[in-house]
């Protein structure tokens, strides 16, 4: 789905994720000819800024194939100069209409943080640097008053998707001038279903404003 817009590029990943939801994915673009027309290069309609954790599979919870999804993974979805420099890479290079910070419940970075902040636990090695980047959404969500792991892991996926424009200037104008959009969403493990949580500058086709 190159060159599409953001909305519908945000469509077909919940599309996507109904399907798999359901148990009736269609496993698109993962065949031998979608290879061999991706061999030239990729037309990604959507980067992903997700977290590592092995049961966050993005091409397989929205059912997507081979050249759909330009996926970044760390721990806590936390950034630094390399991420933001792969979604910039993704949007004004490939063409990527969608940014989506895709978080999950028991997210265990988001976990150690709160550690952290509420019992003084610090992490050992460079653990601890993906401890720090998170803390701050964990301050943000007790300043508010959030106490359920929920509302902090959302709490982290609105502060991500706001860094992302607050520290990328190419990101912020392409949202602004309506060419990519940036979306928060959060999996639920258990369901498989994927909420969302924020956005800036996309409207679903499904009737509700994002």
């Amino acid at each position: 789905m190159p060159r599409t817009s953001p909305s519908v590029a945000l469509d077909a990943m919940l599309a996507g994720n109904r399907r798999f939801v359901a148990g009736t994915p269609e496993h698109p673009n993962q065949d031998a000819a979608r290879r061999a027309q991706l061999t030239p290069g990729q037309e990604p309609f959507a980067v992903i800024l997700g977290c590592s954790d092995s049961r966050l599979a993005a091409e397989i919870i929205f059912d997507q194939g081979l050249g759909d999804l330009f996926v970044v993974r760390t721990a806590g979805h936390v950034l630094g100069a390399e991420v933001l420099g792969s979604v910039e890479y993704a949007t004004s290079v490939l063409g990527c209409r969608l940014v989506v910070v895709l978080g999950h419940d028991s997210c265990g970075a988001v976990a150690a943080a709160r550690a952290a902040v509420e019992n003084g636990l610090p992490a050992a090695g460079f653990v601890r640097d993906v401890v720090e980047r998170v803390t701050p959404s964990v301050l943000a969500a007790r300043a508010a008053g959030l106490t359920e792991d929920s509302d902090i892991i959302d709490e982290h996926i609105r502060h991500t998707a706001q860094l992302l424009m607050d520290r990328s200037r190419v990101l912020s104008e392409q949202v602004e001038t309506g060419e990519v959009a940036v979306v928060g969403l959060a999996y639920q493990l258990a369901e498989g279903s994927a909420r969302m949580v924020t956005s800036h500058g996309v409207e679903s086709m499904e009737g509700a404003t994002r």
